[in-house]
């Protein structure tokens, strides 16, 4: 794979990032209490699991589909 292409990627992920701050913050204003507490708690357990280095990626997002899918499902009813 040439050199390039992981370096643009990786560019690409980072400015996708920074669109999903900015459209997060925009939100975070007209969202519920529930909504935003729900939200908080599946970003706080996915960030805590990104800090732990010796987990793959692949690893975290498995552990997350079932923390991910119950809020989910709670934000869907509501």
């Amino acid at each position: 794979m040439p050199r390039a292409l992981p370096k643009n990627l990786d560019r690409q992920i980072m400015a996708t990032q920074r669109r999903f701050v900015k459209a997060m913050a925009e939100r975070l204003g007209t969202m519920r209490l529930d909504t935003k507490e729900r939200y908080f708690a599946v970003l706080s357990v996915l960030v805590a699991k990104l800090e732990v280095s010796d987990k793959s990626m692949r690893d975290i997002m498995q552990e997350m589909m079932g923390e991910a899918a119950s809020v989910i499902l709670q934000e869907l009813q509501g």
